[in-house]
């Protein structure tokens, strides 16, 4: 028996549907019309929204982790209880991220994010995000600046390391954050590049000519942009200058109103457009939880008023992707099919999803989020699974 799903609108985000209904068969979608083109089947299940918005599940290429648990995390419970969080605010898709650690913390944390990727592929769980691969964030990133990512733990860019890391993965690293100007990162870069890894600038102090070469090389996104790079300069541009002025990259920026103002948010949305810019929360295990202290990785954070600090600098965030989404509407005046877009195709575009994840369309699997017209979460739906 087909599910037929109706609400007030539909983003795909290309395009808005009024009135839409969506059937769903085993999990994916068999088509989207709209109720004054077709009628509903006597025998269907039938969801009716009224007037709310379906969109596509967010997809978060950048997160660390959530619910007090971090994706690094050896305990059965951290994934789950991360993943439960992520659905909660409309995220069906994400790349559990790494901070740098030592090889063997790193090493094994893979394996083990290998084991959940491939667990999800075999049998989906109920109202869970899903991961899609791996984001190494580090260890081949700049000592000049590291953010709090373990300088001890910093190693220089390497085919052997990064094959090892490969090794333990069983390739199911996607994203890979890396320093453009370091030696030996042009050949990594290269070659993560030719196994499919999309491969983004961060984490760096590269200068104009050095993030040229970086891309030159296979680099096509750039890492939490503002945050731990060059800073922007009128006569040296920098990574900073590139990430906003180069439409050969894509970027991501953590739009929280606290790793970067408002104002400069508008100003890199404006530059990256609806086709280049992609939302994330770099969020950790304090995502969700009360003011208080957090392990991300190795590293222990401390939450308070809205900042996640470690020595009073910024250790990623406790933003939500449904609040980015409304932040950018808010701080740019975006409308939300826009914002939507930021959430959804581009960093599935980004980071190469297959499947129809991050649009609604036939064949597509049946990931939804239902918001209000003002962006917040009313219900997730992952492969059509209703709550």
């Amino acid at each position: 028996m087909a599910t037929i799903l109706k609400a007030g609108q539909l983003f795909t985000p290309l395009r808005r549907v009024e009135q839409p209904l969506v059937f769903i068969e085993d999990g994916q979608i068999t088509e989207i019309t709209s109720a004054a083109h077709r009628e509903i089947p006597g025998q269907a299940r039938v969801f009716d929204f009224a007037n709310r918005v379906f969109a596509p599940g967010f997809v978060d290429m950048h997160v660390h982790g959530g619910a007090g648990h971090d994706v690094m995390e050896s305990t059965p419970e951290a994934l789950p209880a991360i993943e439960q969080l992520l659905y909660r605010h409309g995220v069906t898709t994400y790349f559990p991220t790494t901070i740098t650690a030592s090889s063997t913390s790193t090493i094994e944390a893979l394996s083990r994010l290998a084991d959940a990727i491939e667990a999800h592929g075999k049998n989906h769980t109920k109202e869970r995000a899903r991961p899609a691969g791996i984001h190494l964030e580090g260890p081949f990133i700049s000592r000049v600046r590291p953010g709090v990512h373990p300088v001890a733990d910093l190693i220089a860019p390497g085919l052997q390391a990064f094959e090892q890391f490969w090794e333990a993965s069983r390739g199911h690293i996607k994203v890979l954050t890396i320093a453009p100007e370091l030696e030996g990162a042009r050949q990594l870069i290269s070659e993560a590049a030719r196994r499919g890894v999309c491969v983004s600038m961060g984490h760096s102090d590269a200068d104009l000519q050095e993030t040229q070469a970086g891309i030159a090389a296979g680099a096509r996104h750039t890492t939490h942009t503002f945050n731990a790079m060059r800073p922007l300069e009128h006569r040296d541009p920098g990574i900073t200058g590139v990430a906003l002025a180069d439409d050969r990259l894509s970027a991501e920026i953590i739009a929280d109103g606290v790793h970067v103002d408002p104002m400069v948010v508008r100003l890199f949305l404006r530059a990256k457009g609806v086709d280049l810019a992609v939302l994330v929360t770099d969020g950790t295990a304090a995502t969700g939880m009360p003011d208080g202290q957090y392990r991300l990785g190795s590293l222990l954070v401390e939450v308070k008023d809205g900042k996640c600090l470690s020595h009073g600098r910024l250790a990623g965030s406790i933003l939500t992707m449904d609040q980015a989404v409304r932040n950018v509407m808010k701080f740019a005046n975006w409308d939300l099919q826009s914002a939507v877009r930021l959430a959804t195709l581009n960093p599935a575009r980004t980071t190469g999803l297959a499947g129809g994840v991050g649009t609604l369309a036939e064949g597509a699997s049946a990931d939804l989020v239902v918001l209000s017209d003002q962006g917040e979460v009313v219900q997730t739906i992952v492969r059509g699974q209703l709550v």
